[in-house]
């Protein structure tokens, strides 16, 4: 099967898309980017790869009789046990990196009591793991190193208490074992993983009465599917760090005027908040990009400006917006200087008012900076297509509406669930236009850097 995939560098995320001949979107990966973009682009191709063996999966199963009706339970069961047996595959391995680490002189005498520590820690790691992809669980993130360092932390220094050994250690050995693992994208069979996450799900859910035999040829069959990587373009923050010939790269610009375009096709502005930059972008019916503004340098109401809040006040970046919704009144900020973010932050709080509160003036000040890049750019032309990261925060999409409509009266707003894809998306469709000789859209970069 030919496949065409867009990978998109963000600077907090890398997103990947791959699509066949159909411009039908098969799979989709994502993964936190890091200074190893190489790493990023591989980890995020990887996982649209895995991906788009579900949809091969969900196509084989919907020919099975005894899995009419249950086809989505079904596959549901069986991605979480191969995420499952991915999580402990790399939980070992980064148990044996840090034993390796262990052999360094400086800890000299210490060797026996800290592989007795990290056993007992990945112990209780592995334990824990089960629960955590259970069905209707809870996770943190979905990315290995946000879901087992926390924990690991937690609970290495609790061992580490009981033996009397300095945490600090353990800590010093995670620290540059976690790196290494993050680095090395998750290896083994592929095939095997999936086998064995069925032959689980068979085992223990009999109310899908079916036996592995009868699940075993259509699994095969779809595993069998060659993906061919016809041609690849990568987008993106990170673009000129991707390990792509030049004429794969994309501006993201283009790409994401493009991929908002695929998903409303009467879309006419576009506005993407990522986690570096902001951008506004007009689009005619073709998807192709008329006009556009950006932010400067600066981070300044950007995803990143987020990510910082959430860090002073020691919460998750999804929990901002569900926290700022619940605001009784919008505290005045002024400034969104991601240097100074913290400190506006404190002060604020110092001086009695509400977390909500400040969160929601937070949000508010974000989205009055993006209308600014708006109204540069051209102004809203109906119909608005929200994009990026940010198009998933309710108190950001919240301000956005009022503004919008104060300002330009009622349009329609397009927020895809899957928005934080749209430049990879744009990627994937650039990719198959290439692989046919078709350069619509791509003739210029209209300078975007």
């Amino acid at each position: 099967m030919k496949c065409y995939i867009g990978i998109d560098l963000g600077s907090t995320t890398t997103k990947a898309i791959l699509m066949d001949d159909n411009m039908d979107v098969l799979g989709q990966g994502i993964t936190n980017s890091r200074s190893n973009y190489d790493t990023a682009a591989a980890v995020s191709k990887q996982e649209a790869m895995i991906s788009t063996r579900f949809t091969l999966f969900h196509r084989a199963f919907e020919e099975i009789p005894q899995l009419e009706g249950k086809v989505d339970d079904f596959l549901g069961g069986l991605e979480r046990n191969f995420r499952l047996e991915q999580y402990l595959e790399q939980l070992q391995d980064l148990r044996d990196t840090c034993a390796g680490f262990v052999d360094n002189v400086r800890y000299k005498g210490m060797e026996k009591a800290m592989v007795e520590a990290l056993d007992t820690t990945f112990g209780q790691l592995a334990e824990e793991a089960i629960p955590l992809f259970a069905p209707g669980a809870e996770r943190k993130s979905d990315f290995f190193r946000d879901i087992a360092g926390g924990r690991f932390m937690a609970i290495s220094e609790e061992v580490a208490k009981q033996a009397d050994l300095s945490y600090d250690v353990l800590l010093n050995v995670y620290d540059k074992s976690i790196i290494e693992v993050e680095n090395r994208p998750p290896a083994g069979d592929l095939a095997g993983k999936f086998m064995r996450a069925m032959d689980k799900l068979v085992t223990e859910s009999p109310e899908f009465d079916i036996k592995d035999a009868e699940l075993g040829k259509p699994i095969q069959e779809a595993l069998d599917v060659e993906l061919e990587e016809t041609f690849v373009v990568g987008t993106g923050y990170g673009r000129v760090r991707l390990p792509f010939p030049k004429d794969h790269i994309r501006s993201e610009i283009l790409c994401h005027g493009l991929g908002a375009h695929m998903m409303y096709p009467e879309t006419r502005t576009v506005l993407d908040i990522g986690g570096q930059d902001t951008k506004a972008i007009q689009v005619d019916g073709q998807g192709i990009v008329e006009n556009f503004q950006m932010n400067d340098r600066c981070a300044a109401g950007c995803g990143r400006y987020l990510g910082y809040i959430a860090d002073e006040m020691n919460m998750g970046v999804h929990e901002l917006g569900p926290l700022a919704s619940k605001a009784t009144k919008v505290a005045k900020i002024n400034s969104t200087c991601t240097v100074f973010a913290g400190a506006e932050l404190r002060d604020r709080l110092a001086l009695g008012e509400k977390r909500e509160d400040v969160l929601a003036g937070l949000h508010r000040a974000i989205i009055l900076r993006a209308m600014s890049i708006i109204s540069r750019s051209g102004g809203v032309t109906d119909q608005f297509t929200f994009t990026g990261g940010v198009a998933n925060n309710e108190a950001a999409v919240t301000e956005l509406k009022k503004l919008i409509e104060e300002n330009y009266g009622k349009v329609t707003i397009n927020i895809d669930p899957d928005s934080i894809y749209t430049g990879a998306l744009g990627g994937a469709a650039f990719a198959l236009r290439a692989a046919q000789g078709d350069t619509t859209g791509q003739e210029e970069e209209l300078g975007a850097a």
